[in-house]
This record gives structure tokens, C-alpha cells and sequence, in this order.
């Protein structure tokens, strides 16, 4: 079994792969920082209830856009499995078939989409990340990323939204039927998230349009699938498109 560690800024993703799909999947809250031994009681816990040994972990790859957690991320589970790991870095994408021109800069995160949209499409192609942030990773059809766009997250914009402003609720990522806002609640709704599906489709068309080809639009994130109308833009919508990466990464790397 492989584990993989997907560090974001809202949440740890844990996931279980078995040689053959994910079997297992578990969020952790990124924030705040947790204790050693509050991560490894979690591993512990999850491979118990899911009826799981932990010996049987062969490989464990990990991904983090979160530097204060990196040491923690590294370590925790050392005392649990027996198995060489991987840290996803710009030490390791000289072995990748895909090409950034900012190693430095660019979230292991994006790094691990791109990977797994290069492998399973083969083609032009634009993932879609909806999560703390939203993010726009164009990939050519030969690997090379030629650069990502960056905006809030849903999530991220809500927040914003209520925290600075006195008089409005927080509210539920439920997309509403009117585009016109006929309360508080759905006004906040419809102005962010019939906004975002608005500001996806524009930026996917002016992608397209500076790119003067057809590209294939893929979807992730775990909020990928609250904007449905969305959905006729996407080839495809893979939830799990950055663990995949990660697999894919660690197949590669560990040849």
C-alpha cells in the first residue's frame, strides 16, 4: 500500500492507495498545528477503524504548500511504518515528464496536478484546483507548465466576505437557482458562488483564447463539485487528481 500526505492550507488529506485505486481517504484540519503525537494517534486510529495494518505500507509520499508543518509531515509517521519516503520538492522534478520554468516558486500541490494530467490526458490541458485557493495550472500537451493563475477559494472568499463586514451571516456553499439574490443568505450565495462560476468560464475562455487552440479542462479540489453548472466546461471532474499525482510522482521516483 502507498500512503499519501497532501498538506493544504485548510486540510490534510490522507490517503490509502492499494496497487489498484484509493480505498481510504481522511482530512485532518492544517490548522491549528497539531502535536507529533496528535498526527500519528490519527494514522493509528483511521488504520484501525478501517481495518488496515500499518505494516503494510510500502511507500509513503508526501506533499506540502505548509513550511511550519514540513518537520512534523517528515517525521510523525516514522515510528509507525517501515518505509522509505518521499518529500515532493524541486530536488525531484528533473525526473518528472513534466517542465515548470519556477521550481521554486510553484506549490508541490500543483506540481503533483500537473503530473497527473500530463500522464492520464496527453494534451493541452487546464486543471482547475478548487481549494483554499483557486487555481488555473496550464499544462502543454509536451509537459511544460506554462504558468497558473491564482484567486481566493470559495471558501476563502466567503470568509472574507462576512469577516469585514458587520451585518451579514455566514452561510452554507449551496448554489442557489436565481442568479438574484432574494435574501441575505442566497445574496451572499448567488453574488459568490454564480460570481465564480462566471469568473471560471471567463478565465477558461480567455486561456483558450490566448492559447488559440482547444484544451482539455479538468476539475479538482474538494469544492470542484458545488459549481455543477461548471461541469459542461470539464472533460473531466476527478476529486482525487492530486493524490493520483502523487502516486504517479512516487512511481516515478522510485524506480
Amino acid at each position: 500500500m502507498l500512503l499519501a500526505i497532501d498538506a493544504g492550507n485548510t486540510n490534510i488529506v490522507f490517503g490509502i492507495h492499494d496497487g489498484e485505486s484509493w480505498i481510504h481517504e481522511w482530512r485532518f484540519n492544517t490548522i491549528p498545528v497539531k502535536s507529533q503525537i496528535d498526527y500519528e494517534m490519527f494514522l493509528r486510529l483511521n488504520f484501525l477503524e478501517a481495518n488496515l495494518r500499518l505494516r503494510d505500507v510500502q511507500g509513503v509520499i508526501i506533499s506540502s504548500v505548509v513550511p511550519q508543518l514540513n518537520t512534523i509531515l517528515a517525521e510523525f509517521w516514522s515510528t509507525l511504518i517501515e518505509a522509505e519516503h518521499v518529500f515532493v520538492g524541486p530536488k525531484h522534478y528533473d525526473q518528472l515528464p513534466i517542465t515548470t520554468h519556477n521550481p521554486h516558486e510553484i506549490g508541490t500541490d500543483l506540481i503533483a496536478n500537473a503530473t497527473a494530467a500530463h500522464l492520464l490526458h496527453e494534451d493541452d490541458t487546464v486543471v482547475v484546483d478548487f481549494g483554499t485557493a483557486l487555481t488555473f495550472t496550464v499544462v502543454e500537451a509536451s509537459g511544460n507548465i506554462q504558468g497558473v493563475n491564482i484567486a481566493p477559494g470559495l471558501k476563502t472568499a466567503i470568509a472574507a466576505l462576512v469577516g469585514n463586514t458587520a451585518q451579514l451571516p455566514d452561510v452554507p456553499l449551496e448554489l442557489p437557482d436565481s442568479s438574484i439574490g432574494k435574501n441575505t443568505i442566497h445574496a451572499i450565495q448567488s453574488g459568490v458562488l454564480w460570481g465564480y462560476v462566471s469568473m471560471v468560464e471567463g478565465m477558461l475562455d480567455r486561456i483558450q483564447q490566448e492559447l488559440g487552440k482547444k484544451v482539455k479542462v479538468v476539475a479538482t479540489g474538494g469544492l470542484s463539485s458545488i459549481l455543477h453548472p461548471l461541469h459542461d466546461r470539464f472533460d473531466e471532474v476527478n476529486p482525487k487528481l492530486t493524490l493520483e499525482g502523487l502516486r504517479l510522482i512516487h512511481n516515478i521516483i522510485s524506480k
